[in-house]
């Protein structure tokens, strides 16, 4: 089973920061509760779903369509179409 190092939960955390606040101008504190209080957040986490291997941007699409849809696994880069 891998584990992800804390600095790539930094680097996560930093990046989908930057893209929630720049897109949505909510303010970096505010952008960062946003996700660190989401289940794309939580799938991060858990190291059988290895999602530290994906983009930044590819989170981000998941964030986006956790809120719109409910599910991050909405995302066209994960659902089973």
């Amino acid at each position: 089973m891998n584990v992800m190092i804390p600095e790539l939960y930094d680097y996560y955390d930093k990046e989908l920061t930057q893209l929630i606040s720049k897109k949505y101008g909510y303010s970096p504190m505010k952008a960062l509760r946003e996700f660190l209080n989401s289940e794309t957040r939580s799938m991060l986490e858990n190291p059988e779903l290895e999602l530290w291997a994906f983009s930044p941007l590819i989170l981000f699409d998941m964030w986006e369509a956790e809120k719109v849809t409910g599910d991050p696994r909405n995302s066209v880069y994960i659902r089973e179409d």
